[in-house]
């Protein structure tokens, strides 16, 4: 399908929001709101599970609707966070009514027709779509605003990461589930789990999604591929280990940067003051440094303890902590979004 125009209409927008009930699908309306994004229809769209319950939106209640091709008719954006199957699905529908999705799944982020952006790093990427932009995976996203403006100073070589991701990433239930176990943990209770794998409750696991056959799980190899495809650095060498941990919201991420030469620690903490969608959080006298805590419901992604990796000269080491519901998620598909308003 050929899809006619890069840029959604100069006009208050018919919007429908695709897995409305969910933890980003709420969240995207709570941004969509706080944005003031120009919006003339608002269309909530989830399964039959949630069809039939409203939600409150600038004052007034807006009716969570059961998907189906017809709800697509008239509408000129689909921000989209049901999963990849049903992103899928409605795709060719969607396209079909002359809509852009933004979709919020794995669907088709490795997709070469696709564009994968995060807005303050590939802009660039976004106006060669067909009618379906991906937005990265939440840790990909966190990850690619410190590497991007690091690498225009220096070429990266390599980049290690691990990760230690919050129940947010799996989810609401997920995230009450956590609550729960803790608080029957705390009572002498044994917990069980029913959403995730394991208990979270006082606990940490390696993240639970499928093993590939190169025993890296499906996590990881997310981050490797989508963070080369967004860098344009198809070789770029990359390792991940990722690591699910008992806090209820925002991600955090220890990463090592090989670059081809030493890249000064003072000038790399400029950069990362001054780069848009970044605040550097530093206070080595009191050992203080980005928290959880520090970024959940905030857009930004706090940095820290910036420093030279001892074994190898060439090399940064840093600490990061970023929303992974917010900055992680919705608040990069509306800024998408905005990007791609017609301006006059």
């Amino acid at each position: 399908m050929t899809f006619n125009h890069s840029f959604l209409p100069d006009r208050p927008l018919t919007v429908a929001v695709l897995g409305a009930s969910g933890a980003v699908g709420l969240e995207i309306l709570k941004i969509l709101e706080q944005r003031s994004f120009p919006i003339n229809e608002l269309r909530l769209l989830a399964s039959e599970r949630s069809s039939g319950k409203r939600h409150l939106f600038k004052g007034k209640e807006v009716l969570i609707e059961n998907v189906s091709a017809e709800k697509f008719r008239g509408v000129d954006l689909v921000l989209a966070s049901a999963g990849g199957s049903i992103s899928k699905r409605w795709r060719e529908v969607i396209n079909s009514y002359g809509a852009v999705m933004i979709d919020n799944s794995s669907a088709f982020r490795m997709d070469p027709d696709v564009p994968l952006v995060v807005p303050e790093v590939n802009p660039q990427h976004l106006f060669q779509h067909q009618g379906v932009i991906a937005n990265p995976n939440c840790t990909t996203i966190l990850l690619s605003l410190i590497l991007g403006p690091l690498g225009c100073r220096l070429p990266i070589h390599r980049v290690v990461v691990s990760t230690y991701q919050s129940a947010s990433g799996a989810g609401a239930r997920a995230m009450k589930e956590l609550q729960d176990l803790s608080r029957d943990v705390l009572n002498g209770k044994t917990p069980s789990s029913e959403v995730l794998p394991y208990s979270l409750a006082f606990n940490l696991f390696l993240h639970n999604s499928p093993l590939d056959r190169n025993n890296y799980c499906e996590e990881e190899m997310k981050m490797i591929n989508e963070t080369r495809k967004i860098l344009a650095q198809p070789n770029l060498r990359f390792t991940a280990t990722c690591v699910r941990v008992p806090v209820f919201r925002a991600h955090s991420e220890s990463v090592n940067i090989e670059f081809g030469e030493p890249f000064p620690v003072e000038e790399a903490r400029t950069i990362l003051r001054n780069a848009s969608g970044v605040e550097l959080l530093e206070d080595i006298e009191a050992n203080r440094f980005p928290m959880p805590t520090d970024v959940t419901g905030k857009d930004f992604i706090a940095v820290g303890r910036v420093r030279q990796d001892l074994s190898n000269p060439n090399s940064l080491e840093l600490w990061l902590c970023g929303d992974q519901i917010r900055k992680g998620a919705a608040l990069n598909a509306i800024q998408i979004a905005e990007l791609l308003l017609k301006r006059s």
